[in-house]
């Protein structure tokens, strides 16, 4: 699981800026990255996503697809039982064939953490690199409208309650103002709240939600300011705003990731989030992965699926491929 890093993102800011981190420095650095041909963007997107894989490719790549998917349920309507549900179809998503593998994590609402946890027994990895994770989305989540305080005491709390995991969203109204001096020091002082009693730190995925940065621009801004700060993903969106993940947006956050593992030797993790549901298009997703920072990222600690639906679809393909015809869509569990 994460340790503490190397240097702080503080230093490690002032070693990339080449200057004294202050808001000036950091505007001046994110407004220098060069802008994205948007065309040019697009046609890649959709040249990667007409990729075709062979049969056992497709075998392969369907097996993980669920060893990256973030099993996920963020509603209004959660119930412990509910959750109990998620986690019983986390560890065995498909009851006729034992050899179908587990997700990587359950997300969940902060204050369903304790029982996931329970649920997961002696199956929650529980900060170490075996097992399901327990993800818990936090920081008033998915507005991020609350102060500071409230934040951090969101994520501190499902840190103690046993999360792996913290998913977090950045201010959008500070980014999109040009506050990016306030959104850094945000996400370090949430990356603080990730720390456990041992010093190791809950993994912090940053919610930049693509959807209301407006541009691509925007898009590799955002996510640079996260990477500098101290997130170990950077995720697309919250899944509740409209778009969520397209395969643009996330092939331009691998190119940031890919060109930050260059700057620096440091590997960040992606998480595309929200409207993924068909196999098909998480294939693309694989393929634009392998294409753009390589099949080493195609791991639960560099990538990930942020999906509710998207299990059942994968696992009725994976039910034709072994048997050669379609089951019904009643053969999979809803939850």
């Amino acid at each position: 699981m994460t340790i503490e890093r190397a240097v702080s993102p503080a230093q490690r800011a002032i070693q990339v800026l080449g200057d004294d981190l202050t808001e000036t420095t950091l505007k001046r650095y994110l407004e220098g990255i060069p802008g994205i041909d948007a065309v040019g963007l697009e046609q890649r997107a959709a040249g990667l996503g007409t990729r075709s894989i062979k049969t056992t490719s497709k075998a392969w790549a369907l097996d993980k697809i669920i060893e990256l998917i973030d099993l996920t349920t963020l509603e209004g309507a959660d119930t412990p039982g509910k959750v109990r549900s998620l986690v019983a179809k986390a560890l065995l998503p498909d009851p006729s064939d034992l050899s179908t593998p587990r997700v990587a994590a359950v997300c969940v609402y902060g204050d369903m953490v304790p029982y996931a946890v329970e649920a997961l027994g002696a199956a929650h990895s529980a900060g170490t690199d075996e097992g399901v994770n327990v993800a818990a989305v936090a920081t008033a989540f998915p507005s991020g409208r609350a102060s500071l305080a409230v934040k951090l005491a969101d994520t501190s709390d499902a840190v103690a309650a046993g999360a792996d995991e913290i998913d977090m969203v950045i201010d959008r109204g500070a980014f999109l103002s040009g506050r990016f001096g306030q959104v850094f020091d945000e996400i370090v002082a949430v990356k603080e709240a990730c720390r456990r009693a041992d010093g190791s730190f809950a993994h912090l995925k940053v919610i930049l939600e693509t959807g209301e940065l407006n541009t691509y621009d925007n898009v590799r801004r955002a996510s640079w300011l996260a990477i500098l700060a101290g997130g170990d993903f950077i995720k697309t969106s919250t899944g509740k705003v409209a778009p969520a993940a397209t395969l643009p947006v996330t092939l331009s956050m691998l190119e940031v990731v890919r060109d930050w593992h260059r700057l620096t030797g440091e590997k960040i993790g992606v998480k595309p989030a929200g409207g993924i549901r068909s196999s098909k298009d998480a294939i693309k997703y694989v393929v634009t992965v392998a294409e753009t920072v390589g099949e080493e990222w195609l791991q639960p600690h560099l990538f990930r699926f942020g999906a509710s639906s998207l299990l059942n679809d994968v696992l009725l393909q994976r039910q034709k491929m072994k048997t050669g015809h379609y089951s019904g869509a009643d053969y999979v569990t809803i939850d």
